[in-house]
């Protein structure tokens, strides 16, 4: 068994039709057809159950599919990382982040990230925190800059927290709690709340309800930071948000502060539970300088 051997049946899983598989490998259809019997034949198991329009995973083939994943994985970092160590090509990091969480580590951590990884180059993502999640088990990202996710989630997943902010009502600045020094939750639960979709940000409601339980009136959902803030400016509604959103809203909303304060928000890195790659673990170190600074 050899490395053309996984590419090849992962390509084949993917694609789920031998013919697409060999246009995307360049390869003929008959060739790509022989390779992956040569593999079931060394493995003796039945790989894939083969239909006149597609081909299907058996059980063993899904259970196949994912260590031939993990192993093309980790060869591609191995070989990524070897090339970087020796002044070789340059390393791509793909890095899903949340706008309005790490506005304030972000761009010190690409700066100390360069600085010391140089030949290195950073692909950032907008992502939600499910969407996050996704594509880190999938591999599609190798790292997330995020809110510390519910511990039933992180099964597989290593967190390294960077930062904790305090939790704020946002408030449009013509508003008559803008005068506030502070907002007790009693007080904030009489008022409309605007807030994050469920799907996307369970955490976020998660908190909502360890700070408020039921007594909130949310009536709008919001899928970014964006339109969270058009909301809230435009009197739509008051929102729950981390003293960092400050970053993003600018003078375009008063934030004030929660009484009694709730658990602060937390924000880190999260990355598969696996030995971390040399830009991987750059990064985290760049991160952890921005977020000390």
């Amino acid at each position: 068994m050899e490395l053309r051997h996984l590419r090849y049946f992962v390509a084949v899983a993917e694609a789920e039709n031998v013919s697409r598989a060999a246009l995307k490998l360049h390869v003929s259809q008959p060739a790509l057809s022989r390779q992956i019997r040569d593999l079931e034949d060394e493995l003796s198991v039945l790989l894939l159950e083969r239909g006149p329009q597609a081909v299907r995973l058996t059980s063993a083939g899904k259970v196949f599919f994912r260590e031939a994943e993990a192993v093309l994985a980790r060869t591609d970092a191995a070989v990524a990382a070897v090339r970087a160590a020796a002044g070789g090509t340059h390393t791509e990091l793909h890095v899903g982040y949340a706008p309005s969480l790490t506005a304030q580590i972000l761009p010190g951590a690409l700066r100390n990230f360069q600085q010391a990884f140089p030949r290195a180059r950073v692909l950032l993502h907008d992502l939600s925190t499910e969407e996050m999640l996704t594509q880190l088990r999938a591999k599609k990202i190798q790292l997330s800059l995020m809110v510390r996710p519910c511990p039933g989630t992180l099964r597989g997943l290593r967190f390294v927290e960077l930062a904790r902010y305090p939790m704020c009502i946002a408030v449009a600045r013509n508003h008559p709690l803008a005068q506030s020094l502070s907002i007790t939750r009693e007080l904030a639960a009489r008022e409309d709340f605007v807030g994050y979709t469920r799907e996307d940000y369970p955490e976020y409601h998660a908190q909502l309800g360890e700070v408020f339980g039921h007594k909130l009136r949310l009536v709008e959902a919001h899928d970014s930071a964006t339109s969270l803030i058009a909301a809230v400016e435009s009197g739509r509604g008051v929102a729950m948000v981390p003293s960092c959103m400050a970053c993003l809203a600018g003078d375009r909303l008063k934030l004030v502060p929660l009484k009694p304060e709730p658990a602060p928000l937390i924000v880190g890195t999260l990355t598969l539970a696996t030995a971390l790659t040399t830009a991987q673990d750059k990064f985290i170190t760049a991160a952890r300088q921005a977020a000390a600074d």
